[in-house]
């Protein structure tokens, strides 16, 4: 490569349009030409022949330039080499059919494999001559452009510069390129750089077929600026998208963009500039008369300028925020400043930037990730997404069976919108003190927000009654629950309840059919939420009352209100922690018989079947199959209706059935859970003691005594309400699974699983035949899109104006390099990290220390093998950390990126009381 050509910043990068190598490109209206039965477009297309539908033909870089000429932008003029011309030079080869499946087989760690395979096919490449109709044509263009102009050469492939991904700096980009033999050139350089080893090693990464991703090349008028740099119509760092970010530096961007220099940094609001960091800028690269550019040290004078003064910074603001409103997408875009006018040289999509769920126009809305409070922050599918905002009872404007405008997606993920509910100052010290147990990070984040002047408004009179005719009886129940009511019998009702909702849901739902079966689901479901808070949420909030009130006693009478926390060990009640223990019983039912241990190593998915077969499996099956009748509708993840649940993939349950095996010995966890009874019972008969040493000890024995019973007997029932979801999510998941199977016999579907594509709505609309579209179309785009969605992280808490807030943890002393996090269950412990994505795939030994993205109910089989518990998401009360309380081991939850920051083999020591992780150790 020579010193006019460089990988630049090639842009975000998308799968290519599905074009077969030999299909046909044609523009309607446009002049075609060719032979026989082989027709070509032209090779050449200048920017005003080309929008944003051109992608195919121009790529991503060509398409946009051409839709932005169109919309009247100032983009210094040019053409574009097609695809056509691509396709045709490389099909000139008889060698890359062969390097085609060459690549297909290329594993994307095979680094010296790609290494080499990429130098073998760009040397080739470089070599191939140019077809005489394309050469002729480039130079019809350059022509027509101007024969005595400097160009700039920039690859454009069928896959940049669109949504999705980024593919920066992998392609050919080679500036004032002057003549025609340098511009051919530059051109076959282009062609050839979609063959760099990054570009490879990219593609095979994320399965984009390396034949399917086509070239084309930008051939545009070179500008010669004083200024230039990037300008994004959305904060890239907070997401705000009210912000417009201008990077500025002297002579042309590349010295930004290859990192040479650090630009000034604008930022403007509403019109107004309300951030300037001027950098010292010591160097700029330079075109050079003769062609090629070089890089020049600035004079000292110049090094500290401001590169734009404020006028051109507000008008640039002025110029991007017009450019973000054309594509109606947060921009990413390329300008410099030049003979007294700004041009534009490219603008694309910022792909970073997380989603902004859609809100109502009502000024400054806070949303809170869903995920985050539920412990299982991966996608969910739209079926799950439609389950959960039925389920949701606030925000229905359309009926109790509609779904919920408060809770909202953005890239396959769920947010709540909160702010009119945290006008009332009732309901907001209660959210505030809620969420800094369900996630710290998440009340520090809340808490920033609700201060901020443009939030802060009258509340809506009816949200208000609402809100207080929801909370005062529940807040009514909770008092009475510690005061007066015998909390031994809080399980039964709890449970008499559920039972009753479950069997009234499964009566309905079998007496109807069809369409009015999914009606009938969308009915209960818009119930279901409410009627368990008003007949089941009141036992997990009087144990939380309880505990606090224990806490906070204590700690006044005794001075010591850590004094309270064996209490939590060894709960009743709890559902979760009992399908723990059973986990722990079917393992040491496995644990004598070798034969059964192998094949649940083998078996798949119909391991049930041939249990009978092996020696110990007759018992064994006696116990898994009353596992499954009280747990078989679990699974991780289960608040997606889509995932499949224990009793559908069985196989989920090996792992945690052989770590347990592997990592406890026999009856060690009922062993373990009677001991932290009775730690529990002599925690209680300690406090007790001990206050009544105290003035008035009669009377606070009494009362904490009372306050004990209570805590222990409501507090385990706090898993019970999602417990009771769950059983009611899998009977409707069962009855939608036959309406599937309905709908593949009657080819209206191509898999049972093709529902979950769905909204409840629309599968409802499918059935009575009023469904309007595609279907197979419809579901095919939105499986592709979950797959990319996947890929997302969602924030805990982000603004209506797309502002990420991230929080602040507590403040803690922690050695440096040590991390930090919300301290959740009390000790300490050393041991080797193990990271956990999937709980299926768990591979947890003996003493190893848990670290995992979150924790659900789903997770809890893992629970018993480990020695502490590291996790990303999570506060006091959720899921994670009570359920380690419960077993006795160390925990600190709200890590952020524990999983990537640590390794698999670290030996850590973790520190469950100040919230602290330290690497002791690293692996290797």
């Amino acid at each position: 490569m020579d010193d006019n050509c460089a990988r630049g910043a090639e842009p975000d990068f998308m799968p290519a349009v599905a074009e077969s190598p030999n299909r046909i490109l044609e523009i309607p209206g446009k002049p075609q030409f060719g032979s026989g039965r082989r027709t070509f477009v032209s090779y050449v297309l200048f920017f005003n022949e080309l929008d944003k539908e051109s992608l195919p033909l121009a790529g991503g870089k060509a398409a946009n330039l051409g839709e932005m000429t169109k919309a009247g932008f100032p983009v210094p003029q040019g053409f574009c080499v097609t695809t056509g011309a691509y396709r045709e030079w490389i099909g000139a080869s008889g060698r890359m059919e062969e390097r085609f499946r060459r690549l297909e087989q290329v594993h994307p760690d095979s680094l010296e494999e790609i290494r080499g395979l990429g130098e073998e096919i760009r040397g080739h490449l470089e070599t191939l001559p140019m077809p005489e109709p394309i050469r002729a044509e480039i130079a019809a263009g350059w022509r027509r452009m101007g024969e005595g102009k400097a160009y700039a050469v920039r690859s454009s492939a069928t896959a940049e510069d669109l949504s999705a991904a980024s593919f920066a700096g992998q392609l050919e980009t080679c500036l004032n390129m002057s003549g025609l033999e340098p511009l051919l050139q530059a051109v076959r350089r282009c062609w050839a750089s979609l063959f760099t080893d990054r570009a490879i090693a990219y593609r095979a990464r994320n399965g984009f077929a390396h034949r399917d991703v086509l070239m084309a090349v930008v051939v545009q008028e070179m500008v010669f600026p004083e200024v230039s740099g990037i300008a994004f119509t959305a904060d890239p760092v907070t997401g705000n998208r009210r912000t417009v970010s201008i990077d500025a530096g002297f002579g042309l961007g590349e010295a930004l963009v290859a990192g040479l220099v650090s630009a000034d940094l604008y930022q403007v609001r509403s019109g107004e500039i309300t951030l300037k960091q001027i950098s010292r800028k010591k160097l700029a690269i330079y075109s050079l008369p003769e062609g090629g550019t070089e890089t020049r040290e600035l004079p000292a004078e110049m090094q500290e300028t401001q590169a734009l003064p404020d006028s051109l910074i507000l008008e640039l603001a002025a110029l991007a925020r017009k450019i973000g409103e054309h594509y109606g997408t947060p921009q990413d875009i390329e300008w410099c400043r030049a003979d007294g006018r700004f041009h534009v040289v490219q603008s694309r999509p910022i792909t970073s930037l997380y989603p902004v769920p859609k809100v109502p126009d009502k000024g400054l809305q806070v949303l809170l990730s869903f995920g985050h409070q539920q412990m299982m922050t991966d996608a969910l599918k739209p079926m799950g997404i439609s389950f959960l905002r039925t389920l949701f009872p606030f925000g229905k404007p359309g009926g109790a069976a509609s779904e919920s405008v408060l809770l909202t997606p953005a890239a396959s993920r769920l947010f709540i919108n909160p702010t009119e509910l945290l006008q009332i100052k009732l309901c907001r010290r209660f959210a505030m003190l809620a969420l800094r147990n369900i996630d710290e990070r998440i009340g520090s984040a809340m808490m920033e927000i609700a201060a901020r002047p443009g939030f802060q408004r009258k509340p809506d009179p009816k949200v208000k009654r609402r809100a207080l005719r929801l909370i005062l009886p529940l807040l009514r129940e909770v008092l009475f629950n510690v005061l007066v009511r015998d909390p031994g019998k809080a399980g039964e009702r709890i449970t008499a309840f559920a039972e009753r909702m479950l069997e009234e849901a499964e009566r309905l739902v079998n007496e109807a059919s069809g369409a009015e079966r999914i009606r009938t689901i969308q009915n209960f479901l818009g119930k279901l939420f409410l009627s368990l808070i008003r007949h089941a949420a009141q036992y997990p909030f009087t144990g939380i009352l309880s505990f606090k009130m224990l806490e906070r006693l204590c700690g006044r009478w005794l001075g010591d209100s850590g004094a309270v926390v064996p209490l939590g060990k060894s709960l009743p009640g709890n559902v979760t922690s009992e399908m723990g223990l059973w986990i722990g019983d079917l393992a040491d039912a496995a644990r004598p018989h070798p034969e059964l241990i192998e094949y649940l190593r083998q078996a798949g998915d119909d391991l049930p079947e041939g249990m009978d077969a092996v020696m110990g499996g007759g018992s064994f099956r006696e116990k898994w199959d009353r596992f499954m009748a009280l747990y078989g509708m679990r699974c991780p993840g289960e608040i997606d209706v889509a995932n499949p649940r224990w009793r559908e993939a069985p196989a989920l349950l090996v792992a945690p059935i052989l770590g347990h095996i592997r990592s406890v010995s026999p009856g060690e966890h009922r062993l373990n859970f009677s001991r932290g009874a009775e730690e529990a019972a002599r925690a209680a008969e300690d406090i007790l003691s001990r206050l009544g040493h105290t003035r008035w000890g009669w009377f606070k024995r009494r009362l904490v005594a009372r306050l004990i019973r209570v805590f222990r007997g409501t507090m385990g029932l706090r898993e019970y309400p999602k417990y009771a979801i769950i059983r009611h999510f899998d009977l409707f998941k069962k009855v939608i699974a036959a309406e599937a199977g309905e709908m593949v016999r009657r080819g209206l579907l191509d898999r049972e699983d093709d529902v979950f594509y769905l909204t409840l709505e629309e599968f409802a609309l499918l059935l009575e035949e009023r469904f309007r579209g595609e279907v197979r179309k419809e579901i095919e785009a939105r499986r592709k899109q979950f797959v990319l969605d996947q890929k997302r992280t969602p924030p805990r808490v982000m603004t209506s104006e797309g502002e990420i807030v991230t929080g602040v943890p507590r403040r803690t002393e922690a050695p440096a390099g040590a991390l930090v996090g919300t301290p959740v269950s009390a000790g300490t412990a050393e041991g080797y990290a193990r990271i956990v994505l999937r709980p299926e795939e768990s591979r947890l030994g003996p003493g190893e220390i848990l670290v995992a993205p979150f924790t659900d109910p789903g997770w809890t089989p893992l629970f018993h093998s480990a020695r502490g518990l590291i996790t990303e998401a999570g506060g006091m009360m959720t899921h994670g950390a009570v359920v380690a309380r419960e077993y006795g081991i160390p925990a600190v939850v709200g890590v952020d990126r524990a999983t990537e920051l640590l390794r698999d083999g670290d030996y850590v020591r973790l520190d469950g009381s100040r919230g602290i992780v330290e690497i002791l150790r690293r692996a290797g």
